[in-house]
């Protein structure tokens, strides 16, 4: 199965795509240009709005706007993406950013960090609940990227990329237990970047380096392949009115330049499973 384009290239790195019914449409980062672009599901048109210095992810907030994570925190804003409220950053290293997150089924914003130059175990796994209290969940992670949950909210999945896995936990209590490995990729296939589930509790694991998007079951068999054209692949999600639309991010981090060719489109798959609709944020 291969994925069409579905976009030109705007982005340098694309991230982090979202469909919320709420929203004009698909939306995703262009994480280190700080923008987030949004793509009309009515007219196809694709615009921009300028949040920060960097956006590593956003998600939809319960009584609508929009949680997001800037350079070094979190940040609010409104459905229009026109007025944010940064918070206080959580770390002074300037040599520090977020990369990646999501919400859990209790209604709190994770995001994970990473050093610009991926310094091994620099990273921490942040939640960010609606209090604005900011708490780390796993700390000496390298690229902390893809998180989501399972169709019952029992199990959270997550990716560290360098350790080349995709890992498990029980989510059990509101915390994030008994961590274990699901699924191991070979290097050559490309490394695990970020992840969505679909409802019947397939995984969708976007590879980097690996110009693919891997289907695997919930005990971590290899289901399928999803073909992308761009070496790149950085994240997945479900979106269209069906939630039947596999729409997919890719970057040109490491390219050489005059080589991009599509690099930093979104693509899109049809498939015969629908996703989830996003786990939204629950302010105070």
């Amino acid at each position: 199965m291969r994925a069409e384009q579905v976009t030109d290239p705007h982005c340098f790195h694309a991230e982090g795509p979202v469909w919320h019914p709420e929203w004009p449409g698909l939306r995703w980062v262009d994480m280190l240009a700080g923008s987030v672009l949004t793509l009309d599901r009515a007219t196809g048109l694709v615009t921009r709005n300028q949040v920060g210095d960097v956006v590593a992810a956003l998600r939809p907030c319960v009584r609508g706007g929009a949680v997001l994570a800037l350079e070094r925190g979190f940040a609010l804003a409104n459905d229009a993406l026109d007025e944010i409220r940064p918070m206080p950053p959580l770390w002074p290293d300037p040599g520090v950013r977020m990369n990646e997150g999501a919400c859990d089924p209790d209604g709190r914003f994770y995001c994970g960090s990473m050093a610009y130059d991926e310094t091994p175990g620099a990273g921490t796994l942040y939640r960010f609940d609606g209090t604005g209290v900011v708490e780390p969940v796993l700390s000496g992670v390298t690229i902390s990227n893809g998180l989501a949950f399972s169709p019952d909210g029992g199990t959270a999945y997550y990716v560290d990329t360098p350790t080349q896995r995709v890992d498990a936990f029980d989510y059990t209590g509101g915390e994030l237990l008994n961590r274990r490995t699901l699924v191991e990729i070979d290097p050559a296939s490309g490394s695990p970047d970020g992840l969505t589930v679909d409802a019947e509790g397939g995984l969708w694991v976007a590879l980097f380096g690996g110009g693919a998007v891997h289907h695997y079951s919930s005990r971590g068999q290899l289901v399928d392949v999803i073909e992308v054209p761009v070496t790149n692949v950085t994240a997945c999600t479900f979106g269209g009115q069906q939630l039947n639309e596999l729409y997919i991010t890719t970057s040109r981090q490491h390219m050489p330049p005059g080589r991009y060719g599509a690099a930093g489109a979104v693509f899109r798959v049809r498939l015969p499973v629908r996703g989830l609709p996003p786990l939204p944020f629950l302010p105070a």
